[in-house]
């Protein structure tokens, strides 16, 4: 099954339940964007796909083409395939951005088998080039002292880099002028193929301008509530949220 299926999904943080029941599949060579008010679970969601250990799930599975991943640490996640670009990206002094990739792409190679120095930087340079990130950045500690913008191109960098099977993009567009929102866009147009899916989530359609999703899923109260295409992010720019709650009612209270 080649596909990131979230089946039944219910998960708490600090004792309080955030996601009741969510359900979602997210197919390779598909983008799926998730919209939804403050507090409804959209980086809930995210920090469980990628193993963040202050929430717990109480119920259901995730699965990345077939495999429950759930009982996983995080790094094993990502040898699954599982990407996840931060909301809040993290700083990491001391470590250079180059060192930091070497590391990540040298723990997925088998036991004895080393990263060819050259290809990895000719492959790495091509990759900032097109994110417009200066090369000097390869000696910067990951993330420290960058802007926002240079944060998040950094993430995509880091994306490009690991090929992910699935990405999650936690509000990408957060912080972002409209320049770094278009070079940041333009980098996961980029990759976007069949071997590729992405789980897109984000408050405002503006970032789904420059990313077009294939599908649109609306979460609130801790579960999906409507799905559609992209004219469903178009209707709750117009309207609002407020809209789907007088529809739905009792399944968002």
């Amino acid at each position: 099954m080649s596909s990131l299926v979230i089946k039944d999904l219910y998960a708490t943080v600090a004792g309080l339940e955030i996601l009741r029941g969510l359900s979602l599949e997210v197919e390779k060579g598909k983008v799926h964007a998730i919209m939804g008010p403050n507090g409804s679970g959209k980086s809930t969601l995210s920090k469980i796909i990628a193993g963040h250990p202050d929430y717990t799930v109480t119920s259901g599975e995730v699965l990345a083409d077939g495999v429950n991943i759930l009982g996983m640490e995080p790094d094993e996640r990502a040898r699954e395939g599982v990407f996840l670009a931060f909301q809040y990206p993290m700083e990491i002094p001391g470590v250079s951005n180059a060192n930091f990739l070497r590391a990540a792409l040298q723990a997925r190679l088998p036991q004895g088998e080393e990263l060819e120095a050259t290809e990895f930087y000719g492959e790495l340079y091509r990759k900032m080039d097109s994110l417009e990130i200066p090369r000097s950045f390869t000696s910067r500690s990951v993330n420290e002292g960058f802007s926002g913008g240079e944060k998040k191109r950094n993430e995509i960098l880091q994306m490009a880099m690991l090929k992910p099977k699935y990405a999650i993009l936690d509000e990408t567009d957060s912080g972002l002028d409209i320049d770094a929102l278009k070079i940041v866009a333009n980098g996961v147009n980029a990759l976007r193929g069949p071997d590729l899916g992405v789980l897109l989530i984000t408050h405002y359609q503006r970032l789904l301008d420059y990313i077009a999703p294939d599908v649109v899923h609306v979460l609130m109260g801790g579960r999906i509530v409507r799905s559609g295409g992209p004219e469903l992010a178009l209707q709750l720019e117009e309207k609002g949220y407020d809209w789907l709650k007088e529809e739905i009612g009792e399944l968002v209270a």
